[in-house]
């Protein structure tokens, strides 16, 4: 037997539904902890390694889909 749901919602519904916890105002949070930082005049390579310790190994797939995405281009190499 198979049986099939479809269920309208927004991803807060959707969210609410599986008991997943509103992250909205953490992630306000460090948006404008972000900016403030910004604004005081961070290097490249610190904003680098901020981001690296806020999503954690999301980067190295990040890394794995810009070479993918590269190798499909004329010249097959990262520019």
């Amino acid at each position: 037997m198979k049986i099939n749901f479809d269920i309208e919602c927004t991803p807060e519904e959707a969210r609410r539904l599986v008991g997943l916890p509103d992250v909205s105002p953490l992630n306000e949070m460090m948006v404008e902890q972000m900016k403030k930082r910004l604004k005081n005049g961070f290097s490249p390579e610190d904003i680098d390694a901020m981001m690296k310790a806020w999503m954690g190994g999301a980067s190295a797939g990040l890394d794995g889909l810009q070479k993918a995405v590269f190798s499909l281009l004329p010249g097959g190499k990262k520019q």
